[in-house]
């Protein structure tokens, strides 16, 4: 291969190394656009369409609109996940992309859940007085900073696609990763789910529609966990089932 081929080759390489760098970046955007837009939806902070204010509809249809929103989301997240799946799917998504890629579908997913979403208004429970209102609102705050505080402690950017397209932009693979336990994993197995329960659950306001979305949204959880929790073990055997023994899977307890 003469010199000019090599240096066409390098140009095209190089620029796709950019696309995919550019491609990961936009979905990582995207991903933490949609994280506040959801904090604020589900909390009814300062968005313009919340689980309690947008369209309505008659309690049933609004009951099959939103399990079948819900259910989308729940089986995209359970499928694109499995390794069975990845191995197919990186067939055609290139692997560096790959991440994105789930990002993005998470992204215009839950963009679609948050534009159907019907309203069921009636009110569950209603906490009036404002010191107990304040609680439930903070708790509520605490638990989306738990979600993006545990994410940090493994690999946050990893997690969300954007090191994967970093790496391959710098024309580097990524170290196969390794188990590891920091912090508030050594409590609790799954604190990024527990900062989720917390946030869809302290409610000073519980409406009908609020308590399906908190409802469905905890059985998927549970169901995600198992999913994800079989993957660990076949993938990292006897360390992650001692791993499993000795933390709790959701409620926090002091490492033996």
């Amino acid at each position: 291969m003469d010199t000019a081929s090599v240096e066409q080759t390098d140009s095209a390489g190089s620029a796709v190394r950019t696309a995919a760098f550019v491609y990961g970046a936009v979905c990582y955007a995207l991903f933490l656009g949609t994280l506040l837009y959801a904090a604020g939806f589900v909390c009814g902070w300062f968005v313009p369409r919340t689980i309690d204010s947008g369209k309505s509809d008659p309690t049933q249809r609004a009951l099959l609109v939103n399990i079948l929103l819900l259910s989308v989301f729940a089986v995209q997240h359970s499928v694109m996940p499995r390794p069975w799946f990845k191995a197919r799917w990186t067939r055609i998504v290139p692997k560096p992309i790959e991440r994105s890629t789930y990002v993005l579908f998470t992204c215009l997913i839950l963009g679609t859940l948050f534009w159907q979403w019907r309203t069921i208004p009636s009110v569950i429970w209603q906490v009036d007085q404002a010191f107990f209102w304040w609680v439930l609102t903070i708790l509520s705050a605490c638990g989306w900073l738990l979600v993006l505080y545990s994410s940090f402690l493994i690999d946050h950017f990893e997690l969300f696609g954007l090191r994967q397209v970093y790496e391959f932009a710098r024309n580097r693979s990524i170290a196969k990763p390794t188990f590891v336990t920091p912090r508030l994993y050594r409590w609790v197995r799954n604190p990024l789910m527990l900062g989720f329960l917390i946030a869809f659950w302290a409610a000073p306001v519980m409406t009908a529609g609020h308590l399906l979305f908190a409802i469905v949204t905890t059985g998927y959880i549970f169901v995600g966990i198992n999913l994800e929790e079989r993957d660990n073990m076949t993938m990292l055997g006897d360390e992650y089932r001692s791993y499993r023994t000795r933390t709790p899977m959701i409620l926090p307890q002091p490492p033996k």
